[in-house]
């Protein structure tokens, strides 16, 4: 049994001000052929879990294309129409040159957005089906994917994650590979129902280690522990910062042939999520201001270390919690990070490590990143970055950072330098710029949900912060155009 084995991934900011082009892949890094497996093997990732049952099952993975890894991440906004095309037809004509397949393990994300293809994922998916004819494709997607009927039309099954942070990547890639290698083998007849509930929510309220995305979860494990036929049942919660016609949550239940119990499962699930709409879109998260004040009280009554979640920054360069923070005198903090390449090359020109220098960071990307904050500190640290992750959240990958500054400010302050948009997800980093952890009583964090997987476990606290930024809690802050105009917050119907 041969099965192909391709990825195409990126969560899109369709807010963003800058496209995500082909070089800003090719930045990242393209992988071809057996590298798009071997690069993958034992750091838990879908693509782990492909392998562990290609080799209980002495099956072979055949890599096609490997395009995941976009400079910039979700800081790019739409992909180029010459982007989505490459790496689209790359896997296409990479399928039609890779001999006899008997079927297709495809890892997308489903927050895609392309210019001149609202449904890129779907897409995909087509090309891909011209190029290999009538065997079964598989398609696993994030959590955050916006899809609708066309997806689950044009793949044989679906298979998204159930855990935010992302810790079950591995495991959803086995139940994938498994579903994939039992119907080739003929014991396996995949039938799917896909739902829309009507909603969408912004992704520092999805985490599924709380209410109510956690309840929608097990109530999904609840309905494939009970059922026999039901495989798997999945529901993401969509991406709110891709502007797209099939955004919101979708529902997707893959059943051993039995049609019936899909749609009912399908359903019942669609309405659960409809149910605590008000949950997963309705909480107020403090302002930049009085974010920062219960920081400072949560530390004066001994609380340590606290975590800042600054999850609206999606450019990476948000300068509003580093001047709270100086302005109300704070010590003992490290915000990592703040993206600002011209001022790593500043600090580069005045001295580098080791020197005392002021200069001028963040707040340049676009309206909601605040005004540059001039700092004053000694350079602890210029040099690549780069290190190895330590936590749930891909533990023994390596994060890519290219060339980092650190700024000790004094009274045990940090700041960290990195070149794009970087989310800290466990203290790896720390550990490469030599910067005391254990010393800190507080963490600022560009993340949303994705650091709970390692600081839930030595946070004295955690603060969500909504900042100004391009993804804000409150989404009825933004422009829509091409969502739909029923759902709830953003619909017409409820913005009246």
């Amino acid at each position: 049994m041969r099965i192909a084995v391709a990825r195409f991934s990126h969560e899109t900011c369709t807010f963003c001000p800058n496209p995500t082009t082909v070089e800003m892949f090719e930045k990242g890094g393209i992988f071809h052929g057996e590298e798009v497996i071997e690069r993958y093997r034992g750091i838990p990732t879908y693509v782990n879990g492909f392998i562990k049952v290609a080799e209980e099952e002495g099956v072979e993975l055949v890599g096609i294309l490997d395009a995941s890894r976009a400079y910039g991440g979700s800081s790019g906004s739409w992909l180029t129409k010459e982007c989505f095309e490459k790496y689209s037809n790359g896997i296409a004509k990479g399928l039609k040159k890779a001999g006899h397949l008997d079927g297709l393990l495809l890892s997308l994300h489903g927050g895609m957005a392309a210019q001149r293809f609202l449904k890129p994922e779907a897409e995909v998916v087509r090309r891909a089906r011209k190029a290999v004819g009538d065997i079964p494709i598989m398609v696993t997607l994030d959590l955050h994917a916006n899809e609708d009927h066309e997806l689950t039309d044009a793949a044989d099954a679906v298979f998204i994650l159930k855990e935010f942070p992302h810790t079950d990547s591995e495991e959803i890639g086995m139940v994938a590979a498994r579903c994939m290698v039992a119907t080739v083998r003929g014991e396996f007849k995949p039938t799917m129902a896909i739902r829309k509930p009507g909603v969408i929510s912004p992704s520092v309220l999805q985490g599924t280690s709380f209410y109510p995305a956690k309840d929608i979860y097990e109530r999904c494990r609840e309905w494939e522990a009970k059922e026999e036929d039901a495989y798997c049942v999945s529901a993401a919660m969509g991406f709110a910062y891709a502007d797209v016609p099939d955004g919101g949550a979708t529902v997707i239940a893959v059943t051993n042939g039995n049609q019936e119990l899909a749609e009912r499962i399908a359903q019942d699930v669609s309405d659960f999520i409809w149910s605590v709409r008000g949950a997963l879109t309705g909480k107020e998260v403090p302002k930049t201001k009085e974010g920062v004040d219960k920081v400072l009280e949560a530390v004066g009554m001994g609380v340590r270390p606290v975590i800042v979640a600054d999850h609206s920054d999606r450019m990476g360069d948000s300068t509003h919690i580093l001047r709270e923070l100086l302005a109300q005198g704070a010590r003992n903090f490290a915000v990592t990070t703040i993206a600002d390449p011209k001022a790593i090359r500043e600090i580069e020109k005045r001295g580098g490590l080791g020197a005392k220098v002021t200069v001028k960071v963040g707040g340049y990307a676009c309206k909601y990143s605040g005004e540059p904050v001039e700092l004053t500190g000694e350079v602890e640290f210029l040099d690549d970055g780069s290190y190895e992750r330590t936590g749930p959240m891909g533990r023994g990958a390596k994060a890519t950072l290219g060339t980092v500054a650190a700024l000790n400010l004094g009274s045990n302050n940090h700041v960290v330098l990195t070149q794009t948009l970087h989310q800290v997800t466990d203290d790896g980093i720390f550990h490469r710029l030599g910067i005391d952890f254990e010393g800190l009583d507080i963490i600022v964090l560009k993340s949303r949900v994705h650091f709970r997987a390692f600081y839930e476990g030595v946070a004295g606290k955690i603060i969500e912060i909504d900042a100004p930024g391009l993804g804000p809690a409150d989404l009825t802050q933004q422009e829509y155009k091409n969502e739909p105009k029923d759902i709830y917050p953003i619909g017409e119907k409820w913005r009246k």
